[in-house]
């Protein structure tokens, strides 16, 4: 336990001065958010009008920003790990003496606090779009953003463990989080699309995580309430076979994804030589 304690702490340090000295990427990661939010938001607020009572679409999209800002910088932690890999570093810490498990928790756990970070900052826009906060709610999205983003950087690091080459972990990378966050709920309740889409969407962690954070931001009564056009039953939260997900059953479907993740991670890593 020492062991695997000592190389999750060397490796997530490692990977904390390493965000500390890149400053750009601390800005660069919210290039593609704040992107969303301001074309979407002002592209389609008017079109769609409330979600529900309230709610206004800039609102709705907004948790979902922050879990995509979470979502984009977890799976970029495998970038290090393949930049380790070109540059031979990698194989350093392959035949120190730390454990494979501990080198995947410490690229997550690291890449968990960066994706936090960033998280939180994104809170700077809440008073601008008419989202109420206070210290409580700062504190349940702290801790629900780390249970998302060591989930989700278990993803990274998985494809990372078989990438050579940093422009084919972008290339994947690419592939894989477009559809993340498109049948996430980011931009549309997930419960008002086609049977196969709605199935498909909630075989997505992602959509847990959104849904976590929108339901701590507007709360469970609003979240759950039916739409502007009469519709019944759940429209913005999540429902698994009718029965509404909660904050906390939402964040058990994350961890679970997680450890799943994290697990093959670890297994693939055991493989390298």
């Amino acid at each position: 336990m020492a062991d695997l304690f000592r190389a999750t702490w060397v490796v997530a340090y490692r990977e904390l001065l390493r965000f500390i000295q890149e400053r750009a990427r601390l800005f660069s990661s919210f290039a593609q958010p704040l992107l969303f939010l301001v074309i979407f938001g002002a592209g389609f607020n008017r079109m769609v009008g409330a979600m529900t009572p309230g709610v206004d679409f800039i609102q709705f999209m907004y948790p979902g920003i922050i879990a995509m800002t979470v979502l984009m910088s977890s799976i970029m932690s495998g970038v290090s790990i393949v930049w380790d890999r070109e540059f031979g570093f990698l194989r350093e810490i392959l035949v120190a003496p730390l454990g494979r498990s501990g080198i995947v928790l410490g690229k997550a756990a690291g890449s968990a606090v960066v994706a936090v970070i960033q998280g939180i900052v994104m809170l700077v826009l809440a008073p601008l779009l008419g989202v109420s906060l206070n210290p409580i709610m700062v504190i349940k999205l702290i801790l629900i953003l780390i249970i998302i983003s060591m989930s989700l950087s278990g993803l990274g690091v998985l494809i990372a463990s078989r990438m050579r080459s940093q422009q084919g972990f972008m290339i994947i990378v690419q592939v894989i989080v477009m559809p993340l966050v498109f049948l996430s709920g980011v931009f549309f309740p997930v419960n008002n699309v086609p049977a196969w889409l709605a199935v498909v969407s909630k075989v997505n962690p992602l959509t847990y995580g959104v849904d976590a954070i929108r339901q701590l931001f507007l709360g469970k009564e609003v979240a759950a309430a039916g739409g502007a056009m009469g519709q019944t039953g759940s429209v913005i939260s999540v429902t698994v076979f009718g029965h509404t997900m909660t904050i906390l059953e939402d964040l058990l479907i994350v961890a679970i994804f997680g450890v799943v993740l994290l697990s093959l991670a670890a297994w693939a890593f055991s493989k390298q030589e």
